[in-house]
């Protein structure tokens, strides 16, 4: 911006005491209120953790050059910030402040780093993963709203990974999309398909993520699990997975993505009709879930509900615009 059009108000003797206080001062002027409001609390925050823990130039600078990594590694197929987020729960923290849920109703959960768009739409009762070396399972599933009506139509997108713990997009080779479908669910709210069994796998771990892991004496191992992401006009987005209940990393999830009623028991194919219907072999695993959508307008209400209470319990005059909150000054 042109310095002759804005009026930059007068800086103080600059010192570790009133530097926030200034930068603060300086960015007053922000037409933007949400914007104004982030930038503040962003800026509060991140000069109290450089006090309080007397950050060193040297540390200061290893943080910068850390996320020049973490940006250089981001590709069209691996996000490595979005893994950052991840790693830290912030994704999870997110998620859950924007999509609040209602009890009863099926809770989010992480995107990951490997979601595209580039799945191909599947019809029910379609193949999603085509690996020979999978074992093979019957996914049922049904979709409502939370009074417990069908939601007909709604679009579901599911990737999941390989036998060997990998997506599709992490092979140099590969000749399009596999593990992962677009399908739509049917007039009464149902939708199946055929896939295979997950399994546990690292997340990416051979870049500055993976090696901020190891720093922290962590592994990278996420628990067996296949995600799903709702679209349906007038329902709030729901993006989830299904974890398999005992699996070794179920309670150390890397991504910090596991909640408990996620968490599903695997189960076999011991109904002959069953099988005849769905054109499965007995025995064959069997995965079910019945998933609960909130409305727009619930969800909407709960989140401005939640934001206003936890405003209030930090002693903040607020109000909301679209929805979030920003400082309520006369």
């Amino acid at each position: 911006m042109d310095p002759s059009q804005v009026k930059i108000p007068p800086m103080k003797d600059l010192t570790i005491d009133n530097i926030t206080e200034n930068v603060h001062t300086i960015n007053s002027q922000c037409p933007d209120p949400r914007l104004k409001y982030l930038t503040e609390r962003l800026v509060t925050h991140l000069h109290d953790f450089a006090r309080e823990t007397r950050l060193s130039t040297k540390e200061w600078m290893a943080a910068i050059e850390f996320l020049t990594r973490v940006g250089k590694i981001c590709s069209d197929v691996r996000q490595e910030f979005i893994l950052l987020s991840d790693v830290l729960g912030l994704s999870l923290l997110v998620d859950s402040i924007d999509h609040p849920k209602p009890p009863h109703s099926t809770e989010g959960t992480v995107l990951g780093p490997f979601h595209t768009h580039e799945a191909e739409t599947a019809p029910n009762g379609g193949t999603i993963s085509h690996d020979p070396e999978g074992e093979s399972c019957l996914v049922l599933c049904t979709v409502k709203d939370t009074s417990g009506s069908p939601v007909a139509d709604a679009t579901i997108d599911i990737w999941e990974t390989d036998s060997k713990g990998f997506y599709d997009v992490q092979y140099a080779d590969r000749n399009g999309p596999d593990g992962r479908a677009v399908m739509r669910s049917d007039e009464d709210g149902h939708f199946w398909f055929k896939a295979i069994v997950p399994v546990p796998y690292p997340i990416p771990h051979d870049g500055p993520v993976g090696a901020l892991l190891k720093l922290l004496r962590r592994h990278p191992y996420r628990p067996s699990h296949m995600h799903f992401m709702f679209e349906k006009q007038g329902y709030d987005h729901l993006i989830t997975a299904l974890y398999l209940r005992n699996d070794p990393y179920e309670s150390s999830d890397a991504v910090f993505g596991v909640k408990e009623s996620l968490v599903v028991d695997l189960q076999k194919v011991s109904d002959q009709h069953i099988a005849e219907k769905y054109g499965v072999e007995m025995g064959c695993s069997l995965l079910t879930y019945n998933f609960v959508l909130v409305s727009d307008t619930e969800a909407r209400e709960l989140r401005e509900k939640k934001a206003m209470e936890a405003m209030s319990a930090l002693g903040r005059r607020m109000r909301l615009v679209e929805g979030l909150p920003v400082p309520d000054v006369d």
